[in-house]
């Protein structure tokens, strides 16, 4: 399987975005995000939606030059119209914000209204987290969650993200999505031809099925939990910025490409400082993590969030980003100079 350098893959992307007249700022967090994202394992939401984000901008659902406005609602609130940013953008821009009214108030909530597909939630929160902060990403997404009872879907894979410093090592991050497997992952088997897990989707009918071409919705995780956990952030992201919700929100994919989404997330991020010393708290929490890690195993090892991501995020970094030879041709079907960034 090919290996893409990442340094030569984000100079590749840049060009590419930035020949569509995609403000700089934009460039530097879609680029920032699909990089990272996929150098930490999480590939469905890396650097193989560039293909799309390049479509999107093109047919204009996607804006290249934003006109981003935020409204200082309380002390420690905000609101940011996003103008149908790419949501990369949309969300660092936001947390950025949370991150500094929480430096100030303690804590803080922004909810961004407008917005198109941010990527994955870790690469705001970790932003939190890496300037000691606890920090939380969530968004709304279109309607693929099976709702227990039903035939179809009612709400989206609505993703829970919360990032905490540790003392002697890069944060936690628990990113994960409110159903048992993103979207993403019945597409790159619908590509790769392999059979879906026994409980990840269901067909037309609302039966369980493991052919990626006949699933239609997906399993939440932990069942009713997982659809509960996927309305709270529905509330937290579409109810608080008066957006689309549910049903309402058009799919990324199907819908036609130029149709503006309104997407909506939600972020917060809290001073420990308020509540502890912030060295007492990254040293609590490494031990918390360090004994967890510790626990005598039984059929595997025992990891903390985001362990396996940052074994990825070293081994990526050092050989290479693996990608298929089908999403390498989508790639350079998309303008990207792929040639160059073939790690060797």
């Amino acid at each position: 399987m090919p290996r893409l350098d990442a340094e030569q893959l984000r100079s590749a992307f840049r060009q590419v975005l930035t020949s569509l007249d995609v403000a700089p700022a934009s460039v530097d967090d879609v680029v920032g995000s699909l990089v990272q994202t996929s150098l930490r394992g999480v590939d469905s939401h890396g650097i193989e939606l560039f293909p799309h984000y390049v479509r999107a901008v093109r047919a204009g659902r996607v804006s290249a030059q934003p006109k981003l406005e935020f409204e200082q609602t309380g002390p420690s609130t905000a609101v940011l119209e996003a103008d149908h940013a790419f949501g990369h953008h949309a969300g660092a821009v936001a947390i950025d914000r949370a991150i500094e009214i929480a430096q100030q108030a303690g804590t803080s909530a922004v909810s961004v209204r407008n917005s198109t597909h941010f990527g994955a939630a870790a690469y705001f929160a970790l932003r939190a987290a890496d300037l000691g902060l606890l920090g939380f990403a969530f968004t709304n997404a279109d309607a693929l969650m099976k709702a227990p009872g039903a035939q179809s879907a009612f709400l989206g894979t609505n993703p829970v993200c919360f990032t905490a410093p540790l003392a002697n090592e890069e944060p936690l991050c628990l990113d994960m999505a409110t159903s048992l497997v993103s979207w993403n992952k019945v597409k790159g088997r619908r590509v790769s031809g392999d059979a879906l897990g026994g409980d990840w989707a269901f067909g037309a009918d609302g039966a369980p099925t493991t052919d990626a071409a006949a699933a239609r919705t997906l399993n939440p995780a932990g069942g009713y939990k997982g659809h509960g956990l996927s309305l709270m952030v529905e509330i937290l992201c579409g109810a608080l910025a008066g957006g689309p919700m549910a049903t309402e929100l058009l799919p990324m994919f199907t819908a036609p490409i130029e149709s503006k989404r309104r997407i909506s997330h939600f972020f917060m991020a809290i001073d420990v400082a308020r509540f502890i010393d912030r060295a007492v708290f990254r040293e609590r929490l490494q031990r918390l993590v360090d004994a967890l890690r510790a626990m005598p195993q039984l059929d595997g090892r025992v990891m903390a969030p985001g362990d396996v991501e940052k074994e990825t995020f070293a081994a990526r970094s050092a050989a290479g980003i693996p990608i298929s030879d089908a999403q390498l041709s989508a790639l350079v079907e998309a303008g990207v100079d792929v040639g160059s960034a073939i790690a060797s």
